[in-house]
């Protein structure tokens, strides 16, 4: 290697060398990649948990609608987003694409934004599943068993199989997802086939329910269903063909995903009958769908499904500790986290530092609501719900002003490079994607205290909320002060695995 100035470390820059510091390519096809995506989106944990919320606390009975215009408006952004990831492949998605599209600094705060995000939706579900296990030892064993334990073994677990390669939790998340999704299909069948009074009723569909308020917190309530189809891009650099397949998959997941939850929330109208539903819903709470399964399928069935509603959930938090992991891996690579995030494991490829990160989270978060647990405030599983419902909407809220910033994204990144006329049609539907999705961001910070259950002075309704508000400031502090400090390594923030074969190409150079 020669010594000319091509192959110097510049000011700022730390030189990638070897190969850890790109994940390993040609790991996962379609059928992999839409798997891990999908696990995250947790069909069962929906339709059991989000679904009768949604029906119990917004009193709207056309769910099924709501999954159906989500389902467009996320159509119509991964139009563009898709576009976008034939010409971005990075581990870093979200904040790649928006650093492409709207400058380094911005892509900086937005990788804060993903980082906390996704964390945030991550360790929110140990609270329900250490809940719902503790649940099922106390119904089928006879054993007490406190919440934070059954969490704090999944968080371990989760965390080794984070440091395997993909390909191990693919398989692993697909068998998980596979039953569940086919287990909801079958309840599904089962409520047509044996209908309420009022028989197969389509009123769930009838624009007429959606009248009245709470429309925009119950669109809150049903995005967060879909998340986790936006995530196919993070894995593109272990992916052979991924102008292809990130593409294919993303809209294979989220007009499945629409697809399913329309049906599966218009079968609980169905079984209970569009009138009865909310207050079915506000009775039965999480209940609801185990009692119709066991009216219409019998006790086993309905075993089997309590089962399947944990494993759902394990399948789920695989899936967001490896996009954390990522996420973690991008950023150490670029410069926003320290270097030991920006290299892999050498026996798997996995980002291995990020995925001790992700997990050394989840065990603090935990820890801190298990000793909440200690000091009981009058019911029991408060500290357990406030888990799941706090860092849940806070993640969701994240995920929605990521997706509305790289929307705005893929529009200034086609008319800079020229390409206005040629990508129109896509430029237009992921600006009608953007301002959907700046309006549900909107609801949900307005309508926070009902998301996660606070009243309407309690300063959990902007305590929260901000969270996602200080990770945008600290990241636009930290991508203005790489501006002023180290513009070369700010002008490469977004590049990726690109960056570390440029510099490798100019460093073999004679």
């Amino acid at each position: 290697m020669t010594t000319d100035s091509s192959s110097k470390s510049r000011p700022g820059i730390s030189t990638f060398k070897g190969e850890d510091r790109a994940l390993r390519a040609g790991r996962l096809g379609t059928g992999g990649l839409l798997l891990s995506v999908l696990a995250a989106t947790a069909p069962l944990m929906v339709v059991a948990g989000v679904m009768p919320t949604t029906f119990a606390v917004m009193g709207i009975v056309g769910q099924p609608l709501l999954f159906v215009l989500l389902g467009v408006v996320l159509v119509l952004f991964s139009v563009g987003y898709a576009e976008m990831s034939r010409h971005v492949h990075n581990a870093g998605a979200f904040y790649a694409y928006i650093s492409r599209g709207l400058g380094g600094t911005a892509g900086a705060s937005a990788a804060l934004v993903a980082l906390v995000a996704y964390n945030a939706l991550q360790v929110g579900i140990y609270g329900i599943f250490g809940f719902e296990v503790s649940g099922l030892f106390a119904t089928y064993a006879d054993l007490s068993v406190a919440w934070w334990i059954p969490a704090l073994v999944a968080a371990l677990v989760v965390g080794t199989l984070g440091w395997l390669k993909i390909d191990v939790n693919a398989r692993v998340l697909g068998v998980l997802l596979v039953i569940e999704v086919a287990l909801v299909v079958i309840f599904d069948i089962a409520a047509v086939s044996d209908p309420a009074a009022q028989g197969l009723s389509l009123h769930a569909f009838n624009p007429d329910t959606l009248s009245g308020a709470g429309i925009g917190t119950a669109l809150c309530f049903c995005i967060a269903a879909f998340t986790g189809f936006e995530q196919a891009p993070v894995y593109a650099e272990e992916t052979s063909r991924p102008h292809v397949l990130v593409p294919r998959v993303m809209f294979l997941a989220v007009s499945g995903v629409a697809v399913f939850f329309a049906l599966s929330s218009w079968a609980l109208t169905v079984a209970t009958g569009p009138s009865a539903i909310v207050g079915e819903a506000q009775k039965q709470s999480a209940g609801l769908l185990f009692g119709l399964t066991e009216d219409r399928l019998g006790a086993t069935f309905t075993d089997v499904l309590h089962f399947l509603f944990v494993t759902g959930m394990f399948a789920a938090l695989l899936s967001f500790h490896n996009v954390v992991a990522r996420y973690a891996f991008a950023m150490g690579r670029e410069g926003l986290l320290p270097a030991a995030f920006g290299r892999t494991n050498s026996a798997s490829g996995a980002p291995g530092t990020g995925s001790l990160l992700q997990t050394a989270v989840s065990v603090v978060v935990i820890a801190v609501f298990a000793i909440a647990d200690d000091k009981p405030t009058g019911d029991p599983t408060e500290p357990v719900l406030h888990l799941f419902t706090w860092f849940g909407n806070i993640g969701s809220l994240g995920v929605i002003l990521l997706m509305a910033a790289a929307s705005a994204s893929v529009v200034v990144f086609f008319v800079r490079r020229g390409a206005a006329g040629a990508q129109a049609w896509r430029l237009i539907t992921s600006t009608l994607a953007g301002i959907a999705l700046l309006v549900i961001a909107v609801y949900t910070v307005k309508d926070f205290d009902v998301l996660v259950g606070a009243g309407p002075d309690s300063s959990l309704s902007w305590v929260l909320p901000g969270i996602i508000g200080l990770a945008v400031l600290v990241g636009l502090a930290q991508g203005l002060v790489m501006r002023a400090r180290r513009p070369e390594a700010h002008a490469r923030i977004g590049l990726g695995n690109e960056a570390f074969q440029l510099e490798k190409a100019a460093e073999e150079t004679p």
